[in-house]
């Protein structure tokens, strides 16, 4: 059974001919940030943002326990396989992962993160845990975290640690 979105494909075709693109106006929202120059920080003025953004992501993983050595090794290979991993701190049932992630918004960051584990738990032979936290947050954020004293100080140190 061939699926298609409503309207795409018309109901003699059976999926022979060719489908037409269309495009959508942009908007007046588009029309006004188009136009916005930087401020002195380089972003666009009036808080618009352009393209992607940088977000810190804080991971933590947990399930049952697994022998430590092994959890070390496996987030050292996700490390030397993800070189934008900040740091890694483990115990025999759980970890956590810090790191920057570039991404247009929250959502695409935070869905880029739920999947790292997963995704990478078997090339990285990482424990079979599930994905129990997730932060993330701006850079802007993160760092009037760091200037007001809260929050964990910026990935130090870098690498895989114990907790």
């Amino acid at each position: 059974m061939r699926r298609a979105r409503p309207g795409a494909v018309s109901k003699g075709s059976r999926g022979s001919a060719e489908r037409a693109l269309t495009s959508v106006v942009a908007g007046a929202a588009y029309e006004e940030r188009s136009g916005e120059t930087a401020d002195a920080t380089g972003e666009p003025a009036g808080g618009a943002v352009e393209g992607p953004r940088l977000w810190h992501i804080t991971l933590s993983v947990s399930g049952a326990e697994a022998p430590l050595a092994e959890v070390r090794r496996g987030l050292e290979q996700l490390a030397h396989d993800h070189p934008f991993l900040l740091t890694s701190r483990y115990a025999v049932d759980h970890a956590e992962i810090r790191y920057w992630e570039e991404a247009r918004d929250l959502h695409d960051a935070a869905a880029v993160a739920l999947r790292l584990w997963g995704e990478h738990r078997q090339t990285s032979q990482l424990p079979p845990w599930e994905i129990v936290g997730l932060e993330v947050i701006d850079r802007q954020t993160y760092h009037h975290r760091i200037a007001e004293g809260y929050g964990p100080l910026p990935a130090t140190p870098v690498g895989v640690h114990p907790f």
